[in-house]
């Protein structure tokens, strides 16, 4: 993924913020496609992951781009609302940046070239936003260039002999004539049908 185009993040992190502004009270307990997270949590991940990829964009590098995905459950602060739609401008603004695509950088406390950690900016907004639509009852339809980029990138880590389970878990077969999104939430790990479990 070291030759990833950049891409403009902002059509889908506004996207994000658009999902995560129609987020009632009464939803955060609910449960997602992440079996680890509720509503409140994948808010709080969105939340910290937006700040962290902010700061790997511009190569200020410390305790947000070296904590390892997975160490602690996210927390949702108190302002979320407000912080949250911020962190994400901030973020697409930062991967506006040449220089942030280029060189290299660190996310989740590994090294790596900037291109590919736009890359994994542009999956994990794709993903999550897939996940927040589906555990709300929102319609979803990613900005396609992240999508594109989203699906080139769980596709060659799929393909990749060594890979265990982990942030990806085990792909969920799709047909090849899927919808792209479907079949890039299959690679994710995820079951395109999936619904919110019933009360």
């Amino acid at each position: 993924m070291s030759d990833t185009t950049a891409i403009d993040l902002g059509p889908q992190t506004r996207l994000v913020a658009r999902l995560a502004g129609e987020v009632t009270d009464a939803a955060l307990a609910g449960r997602t496609p992440c079996p680890e997270y509720t509503v409140r949590e994948l808010l709080g991940h969105l939340t910290g992951l937006a700040v962290a990829f902010r700061d790997v964009a511009r190569k200020d590098l410390g305790a947000t781009t070296d904590t390892a995905p997975g160490t602690t459950t996210p927390s949702l602060p108190a302002g979320w609302r407000e912080e949250l739609p911020r962190a994400l401008a901030e973020m697409a603004e930062a991967w506006k940046e040449p220089a942030a695509w280029t060189g290299m950088t660190r996310a989740g406390g590994v090294d790596l070239p900037g291109a590919v950690a736009g890359a994994v900016a542009a999956d994990e907004l794709v993903v999550h936003g897939w996940d927040l639509a589906r555990a709300t009852g929102q319609e979803y339809a990613p900005d396609p260039a992240a999508l594109r980029v989203s699906h080139a990138f769980l596709l060659e880590a799929a393909q990749d002999a060594g890979r265990g389970g982990g942030i990806f878990g085990a792909v969920v077969p799709v047909p090849d004539d899927a919808p792209l999104l479907d079949r890039t939430v299959g690679l994710s790990g995820r079951d395109p049908r999936w619904t919110p479990p019933r009360p």
